[in-house]
């Protein structure tokens, strides 16, 4: 027994689903966790024949549970749309969805708007697997969201609002300077918050809203800090018709003779896009989010013109994004990985797209690497971030339980997520956040959110009759 290296948790007698090369399930299986990192996984009985814990208090009784790497979200809006979620009506044209509703509403937020709103963002990700996220580049408050994303205890890169093309909001005009040091700003200061878990990227707004010195900047900011680098583009034809009439390039074409694109980027959408930029964007390595139900419920045409499956035959990575909670409502991500495995199968009456185990892999193994952390997350393997989630097989929707690709992604959903790990500790258990009032939290955003709405004075376009 004094031969055994100590692990400060076990979890035992369970189903790991590894994600590693050979995508092993193992079953009757055991994780070892010490220091925030996976030091052992394998059958229970090597496991326990070479680890143990300080107190069987430390020991997951793991048979109820499948388990799995945390996903990775690779688009979310964490602040200006989880106050307002479903306030915007779902039966606006883009243009108006973003620049009359989304982009108006930002600017009603406060400071503790912004720190409410990234730990709401955050509260939903981690009680359905989420672990770790890419934030959209719209924080207008760095410094209480990093906060409220470090008290909270999910992993996170993060950018403030940079764009200097647009001018018609106040609070966030900013010329090509502005927007540059803003970026750098944020970088220098949180370069590695919270023990690495929180870090600043140059994350700008993209579209047709930056000029060519914004982005040859945040590019360069980003080779010299060693981070990634991700914006928006071509969720709709307003971008490639933008870039056509200035450029006369495409998007992606323009943007790799500027040297934009490459190994450390990942951009947003890429629903609008033909041939030539996804061959680019093969060629440079670039990895794109796909963001499944914003382009359902934005009516971008992704089953119509989307090119998904020509981006991963082509080798493109390709990882999952929930967007904004006015865009697709949810940051579930399992929800979103069920659209991902569903779209295209129907869209191109083949039932061979994106199966079961390719779409999980995107929210996971795809996602560590479109966040530059192939090495550290994204499978379940010895030196790996101890990032781990339960999943609850002991609910309707996973019983029987035949195949746990299929289980994972067609039958469940975030709903049956038990308890969750992030670096080896344990943020969420038996359904509720341990690091903060899941209940105070909710309310305090039901009363920004109510003050947002009165300060923004958008109608109520609600259809149905409130009495």
């Amino acid at each position: 027994m004094t031969d055994l290296e100590r692990a400060d948790t076990l979890i035992v007698q369970t189903t790991v689903v590894s994600m590693n090369d050979e995508r092993q399930v193992i079953t009757d299986a055991a994780v070892a966790i010490k220091d925030g990192q996976i030091a052992a996984v394998g059958k229970t009985a090597d496991v326990e024949a070479a680890w143990r814990t300080e107190s069987t208090a430390d020991v997951v009784d793991g048979r109820r549970f499948v388990v799995t790497p945390g996903l990775i979200n690779t688009h979310v809006h964490a602040t200006g749309e989880p106050l307002t979620r479903g306030f915007v009506p779902d039966d606006t044209p883009f243009i108006e969805n973003v620049f009359e509703w989304l982009t108006p509403i930002h600017t009603y937020y406060s400071e503790e708007d912004e720190h409410i709103s990234a730990q709401l963002a955050a509260l939903e990700m981690l009680k359905s697997g989420t672990t770790t996220f890419l934030e959209a580049g719209t924080v207008r408050f760095i410094d209480p969201v990093v906060e409220g994303l470090g008290e909270i205890g999910i992993r996170a890169r993060v950018g403030p609002w940079a764009w200097d093309l647009v001018q018609d909001y106040d609070v966030l005009r900013m010329d090509t300077d502005t927007a540059i040091a803003t970026l750098e700003d944020s970088m220098n200061r949180h370069a590695s918050s919270y023990d690495g878990r929180i870090q600043a990227w140059p994350i700008i707004i993209g579209h047709t809203c930056c000029s060519d010195e914004l982005w040859q900047a945040a590019k360069q900011l980003s080779v010299q800090h060693g981070t990634g680098l991700s914006f928006h583009m071509s969720p709709a034809a307003m971008d490639p018709e933008g870039f056509l009439a200035k450029f006369g390039q495409r998007p992606m074409v323009h943007l790799a003779e500027l040297g934009v694109l490459g190994d450390n980027v990942i951009l947003t959408h890429a629903v609008h896009v033909d041939d030539e930029e996804i061959a680019l964007l093969a060629s440079t390595g670039t990895s794109v989010s796909h963001c499944p139900t914003t382009a359902l419920k934005v009516s971008y045409g992704v089953t119509q013109i989307g090119k998904f499956p020509e981006m991963a035959a082509a080798g493109i990575n390709v990882a999952i994004g929930t967007d904004g909670n006015n865009a697709s409502n949810y940051h579930d991500l399992m929800r979103a990985t069920y659209l991902v495995a569903g779209l295209f199968k129907d869209a191109r009456r083949d039932a061979t797209m994106f199966p079961a185990e390719t779409a999980f892999a995107m929210a996971t193994r795809n996602g560590a690497r479109g966040l530059q952390e192939a090495d550290r997350l994204g499978s379940i393997e010895v030196g790996k971030q101890a990032d781990l989630v339960l999943h609850d097989t002991d609910r309707p929707e996973w019983r029987p339980l035949h195949n746990v690709a299929n289980q994972l992604v067609w039958s469940a959903d975030g709903r049956g997520v038990h308890t969750v790990f992030v670096g080896g500790r344990r943020v969420v258990e038996n359904y509720r956040c341990t690091t903060l009032d899941e209940f105070d939290l909710l309310e305090r955003a039901q009363k920004a959110g109510d003050g947002i709405r009165r300060r923004s004075g958008l109608p109520d376009r609600a259809k149905w009759p409130t009495i």
